[in-house]
Order: structure tokens, then C-alpha cells, then sequence
């Protein structure tokens, strides 16, 4: 396993990153447990979750089951450098959701004690708040750094100003400010290569791509159809709006001898600025499956006809709208 540095930080991250999202709705704790022994197996340590997964309000479900692996031992936690987000409704009382100093606060000791650690190493916001002042915000979280609770801070579903709003009144401060931005981006929703990519290339933060198989559509979603396997309603719609591209993408993917997934994965991981797409497996085998990307090489000429087939905004802002 590679591992890089996370942006401009010190931090060194494996090129995949292991999302939690699935643990508890969808995969049963004592699965969830089994693949994140098998990440360490392979040397994925990079983990990322968030307050509000398992989605029922205030209860921090999937937070709960990576603490009680942790608790486990055998260094699980001093191996895993952990992201875990604030932002979202964890109660019905006003100050329960978003990022004001109170709600930040809060929400971190919260996520402290679910975790079972006493420091969270990358504590993400999960979303822009425009009725919190970026003053309060930086106080905040400063005063976290400050107490070793959290070391660093990144973002996610920015738009390109909102990092370099944040990074300017950082540098301000005095502060480090982001190091990391997680964003949706896939061969089918590229628009964060319009003005994300080129903010973090510019302030040096790691892009951390979620969704990087397009909710299933770049995952061999006809191949499986085909098999038998049942789409959901929402992904069948996917399917019927792209259908003459996914074709065209899997019979590529065939030429090449190469799953569907692992393509997408090891188009992302050609991008410079990308640090580690964020994979969401719900089984050990489906895991396993993904190391494959790592070793995908993708020609020029295979790049080429990717960009055909998922053309996104062709160039960064403003050429790709203006002259």
C-alpha cells in the first residue's frame, strides 16, 4: 500500500481511504469490525466517518461501532488516522446542528466519547454554514487544537471560494486552517473540476473524492444487471438517463480486462490533486476487490476515451466558459 501525504500536511494517508458509512444500516457491527481488521491487513489507514452515519438522529450509530473496535486494542486506534465530520442535526434543540462555537464544541466531546479516543486526527466540516462567522469558526476549532482534541481540519462539499474564504482568515490568524477537502467527484460528476480542484491545488489541501463509483453506476451496473442482481429505483432511473455511456464504459472496461469499479477508482487516483477516493465496502471480499484500482494503469489513449465518454467541463473556470 502507497501512503502520501494528506494535502500539504505532514500526515501520510493510504490511497484509499475506508468509508464508514455503511456500518450499521446496511453492514452488521460484527462485519463492519471484520473489514477494518482487513484494512489494516492490507494497509488502508485511513478511515473516514461521521456524527450523523447510521442516521437515526443523536444516536451516532456508526461512531459507536468503530469505538467499540477500537476498544478491541491491539493498537487499532494509534494505526488509524481518523476523519469523523460536524455539521448535521444531532438533536431537535436549536443549537444541535451546524457550526456555531457551542454546537462544534459539543459535538466533538460527543464524538470523542463514541469513538472511544481522545483525539480525533482530521475533524471535517460536513457542509458550509453561511449563518456561522468564519471568526467563530477558526476560534473554535483553534481552541480544539489547542486542547490536543482534534490536529487538523478539512472541509467537504466546499465550493472552490469557500476554501479560499476559509484559507485566507486562517492565514490571518495565524492558522493552518484546512488541509483537506472532501468533495463528489467521479467520472460522471466532475463540476468540482471547474473551481474545487484548482483551490486545493492552490492551498494545498488533499482532495478526498466521495462517491467515486457514482452511487453504483460506474460499478458494473449493467454487468450485475445482467447477472440478475437488483438495482435500486434510483439507480435504475441512473441507468436509463446514461444508458449509451455506461455501455460504452463497461464494454471498454472488458476491453481493458478490468472491472468497472477498479477503472473508475484508477481514473481518480491519476489526478494529481487527488489524495485517497473514499470507498465504501459493504462486505470483506468487496474490499478486497478494491486493491485492484491501486495497480490499474490507464494509457493516454485509454484517459482519452474516458474524457470522451464523461466529458465534465473540459477546463477549469473561466476557460471552461469563456475565452
Amino acid at each position: 500500500m502507497e501512503h502520501v501525504h494528506l494535502g500539504r500536511s505532514g500526515v501520510r494517508v493510504s490511497r484509499l481511504c475506508l468509508g464508514t458509512m455503511n456500518f450499521g444500516p446496511v453492514t452488521a457491527e460484527a462485519d463492519a469490525h471484520r473489514i477494518m481488521d482487513r484494512a489494516l491487513e492490507h494497509g488502508i489507514n485511513f478511515f473516514d466517518t461521521a456524527d450523523v452515519y447510521g442516521w437515526k438522529k443523536g444516536e451516532g450509530i456508526t461512531e459507536n461501532i468503530l469505538g467499540r473496535w477500537f476498544a478491541q486494542g491491539g493498537r487499532r486506534r494509534e494505526k488509524v488516522v481518523l476523519a469523523t465530520k460536524v455539521y448535521n442535526d444531532m438533536g431537535d434543540w436549536p443549537n444541535e446542528t451546524r457550526l456555531s462555537a457551542l454546537h462544534i464544541r459539543r459535538a466533538c466531546e460527543d464524538s470523542l466519547r463514541r469513538l472511544r479516543t481522545d483525539y480525533i486526527d482530521i475533524y471535517q466540516m460536513h457542509h458550509i454554514d453561511r449563518g456561522s462567522p468564519w471568526e467563530e469558526i477558526w476560534e473554535a476549532f483553534e481552541v480544539l487544537r489547542f486542547q490536543g482534541k482534534v490536529l487538523y481540519f478539512g472541509s467537504s462539499n466546499f465550493a472552490g471560494w469557500h476554501i479560499a474564504r476559509a484559507q485566507e482568515l486562517a492565514r490571518q490568524r495565524n492558522f493552518m486552517g484546512l488541509v483537506s477537502e472532501q468533495s463528489l467527484y467521479n467520472l460522471n460528476a466532475r463540476t468540482v473540476e471547474l473551481e474545487v480542484v484548482p483551490a486545493c491545488e492552490a492551498y494545498g489541501l488533499g482532495l478526498i473524492p466521495w462517491s467515486p463509483l457514482g452511487g453504483g453506476l460506474l460499478g458494473g451496473v449493467l454487468q450485475k444487471a445482467a447477472e440478475g442482481r437488483r438495482a435500486s429505483e434510483g439507480l435504475r432511473r441512473q441507468v436509463e438517463a446514461n444508458r449509451p455511456k455506461i455501455e460504452a464504459y463497461e464494454a471498454l472496461c472488458r476491453d481493458l480486462g478490468e472491472e468497472p469499479a477498479n477503472v473508475a477508482l484508477a481514473w481518480l487516483l491519476h489526478n494529481k490533486v487527488v489524495t485517497a477516493p473514499i470507498i465504501g465496502p459493504r462486505t470483506v471480499e468487496q474490499l478486497d476487490g478494491a486493491l485492484r484500482a491501486l495497480e490499474v494503469k490507464l494509457t493516454p489513449e485509454v484517459l482519452q476515451r474516458l474524457h470522451e465518454l464523461f466529458p465534465g467541463p473540459g477546463k477549469p473556470a473561466p476557460e471552461a466558459y469563456a475565452w
